[in-house]
């Protein structure tokens, strides 16, 4: 599936993010994540596509003469065809939003939490969605966040057998 573009991947009920480098302006990246298809679209452009439940870090930064001018990540969840989603700049459909966050020094905390957690051993993509929402709601606060442990995931996959 690498010569996919955003319709074929709509056909095929993918989400699609297109990442973009345009030296010290724009910056669009994955954090994290496991795409199923991996599309150059020009020399500063890729399209990414994920299958649905597929959990990936997107980073968006962007630049102007005078400094920074946008720093964001989100924390997505693909989509199938028929569940509602959240829109994100440069994710098509959109997904589920398990973490919005704006601003340097938040974007800083995420990525700090993201480097905690593969510490663990563990991948991103695979914690329990929870923790990106309660995180959220921390770092909106200025609250300190708990920190994710082995503990924790295991009751995590627990619960997730008990679900299927």
């Amino acid at each position: 599936m690498t010569d996919m573009d955003t319709s074929d991947a709509a056909l095929f009920g993918l989400t699609t993010v297109e990442l973009t480098f345009i030296q010290k302006r724009v910056e669009h990246w994955l954090r994290f994540g496991q795409p199923v298809s991996d599309k150059v679209l020009d020399k500063r452009r890729r399209l990414l596509a994920f299958t649905p439940g597929c959990v990936f870090g997107f980073i968006r930064w962007a630049a102007n003469d005078y400094g920074t001018v946008v720093s964001c990540i989100d924390i997505v969840r693909a989509v199938d065809m028929h569940e509602p989603f959240q829109t994100v700049p440069f994710v098509s459909p959109g997904g589920e939003l398990l973490l919005d966050i704006s601003g340097w020094p938040k974007v800083r905390r995420v990525l700090e939490e993201i480097d905690a957690i593969e510490t663990l051993g563990l991948h991103p993509a695979e914690i329990c969605p929870d923790h990106w929402r309660i995180l959220n709601g921390r770092i909106a606060a200025n609250v300190a966040s708990r920190p994710y442990t082995l503990a924790m995931h295991k009751a995590w996959l627990a619960r997730k057998r008990l679900l299927s």
